[in-house]
């Protein structure tokens, strides 16, 4: 290539073939590979709006965390939800989980919405 990148880098050429591609695309007009960026050949991409407010409203649980596709911290928010419940009807201590873990749900959540996280867990962009 003679653009100064090696083939695959940037965001405007096809990680496979190193060509230039049309933006918005979904799969290399010359070599028929997906692209990134765009949604994986015939997958739908994840709504940003669906996936804040699952995030704000859920998020203590990783519902958001699950609908996009980032299984290992939905489980981490998930985990520390199910702890929090059982020291609080235990022994009162698990508010101490519940609150921050809330938290973090509502503040990833209002990143999703803000754009600062602008992909799923599998690279896709969020649409609009």
């Amino acid at each position: 290539m003679g653009c100064g990148f090696a083939a695959g880098a940037g965001q405007k050429y096809c990680f496979n073939c190193g060509k230039e591609t049309i933006a918005g695309a979904v799969i290399c007009t010359n070599c028929g590979a997906p692209v990134r960026g765009g949604a994986s050949y015939g997958q739908e991409q994840k709504s940003k709006m669906v996936a804040g407010l699952l995030g704000i409203f859920l998020g203590a649980w990783g519902v958001h965390q699950f609908y996009l596709g980032k299984i290992p911290l939905a489980v981490i928010h998930l985990a520390l939800g199910a702890v929090g419940v059982m020291f609080l009807f235990c022994w009162g201590i698990g508010i101490f989980l519940l609150i921050p873990n809330w938290i973090w749900g509502v503040v990833e959540g209002i990143l999703i919405l803000t754009g600062y996280t602008k992909t799923d867990g599998k690279g896709n962009f969020l649409k609009e």
